[in-house]
């Protein structure tokens, strides 16, 4: 306990990335399962091609597979088009900025399915009913669909958020100092790497029940006049 005091400033700055880089990518996966519900859904052939085969691309492909790709690959790609074309310079990618898109892009697309199963569970009288008394697409969406949605949604959507938390340690690999980062250089250079092994996984598991706690008042928000079983 004393180490984990002594580098106690170490682990705070990184348990903050670590939960800055979750949130965030949280709330880019949020706009990438939309719009990928919506695709999948479309009466659009190409549209659901579309869908389909992101959805498919992402679960096929292992996390740290593409966090590589992004941010090796696309440091490399943008440099040789900048080398190509004299539009800009040498560019150095953000750790912070791949993690938070490689993490994005990923559960965007587990996102899509749940957002999909939950616009499906809507009963179609309901959205036809809003569009014959005379609501717009937009409030259709606001009062009718969205709140429905987030209610069949949150059990998967908050089992997405739990395995984000926890594939927030990959970044680590592309040298961003996160909570397992700073963790492992402490633990490595005062040979107590259990220890502090011990200590992430004590703030996780914080992070987990503080975040279960959150989603369960939200799933009780919108249950309001529910009849449970």
């Amino acid at each position: 306990m004393g180490l984990i005091f002594e580098y106690r400033q170490i682990l705070i700055e990184g348990t903050i990335v670590t939960i800055s880089l979750a949130v965030l990518s949280l709330l880019l996966s949020v706009g990438f399962g939309l719009l990928g519900a919506f695709a999948k859904l479309s009466p659009s052939r190409g549209l659901r091609r579309i869908g389909n085969r992101y959805t498919t691309f992402v679960r096929s492909v292992p996390e740290l597979v593409l966090m590589m790709l992004i941010f090796y690959g696309g440091q490399a790609l943008l440099n040789d088009i900048g080398q190509a074309t004299g539009l800009w310079g040498y560019v150095d990618v953000n750790q912070f900025i791949a993690g938070v898109l490689t993490l994005g892009f990923i559960f965007g697309a587990y996102m899509a399915e749940t957002f999909r199963g939950a616009i499906l569970a809507i009963p179609r009288g309901q959205i036809e009913a809003a569009l014959s008394v005379g609501m717009s697409a937009r409030q259709v969406f606001t009062l009718v669909t969205w709140p429905q949605m987030v209610r069949y949604a949150l059990p998967s959507f908050t089992n997405n958020w739990l395995v984000l938390v926890k594939a927030t340690a990959l970044v680590s690999v592309i040298g961003l100092h996160d909570l397992v980062w700073n963790a492992f250089s402490a633990g490595r250079s005062n040979h107590a790497l259990f220890t502090f092994m011990f200590a992430v996984l004590v703030i996780y598991l914080i992070i987990t029940a503080v975040s279960d706690g959150a989603l369960r008042w939200v799933d009780r928000k919108y249950s309001v006049g529910e009849r449970k079983a």
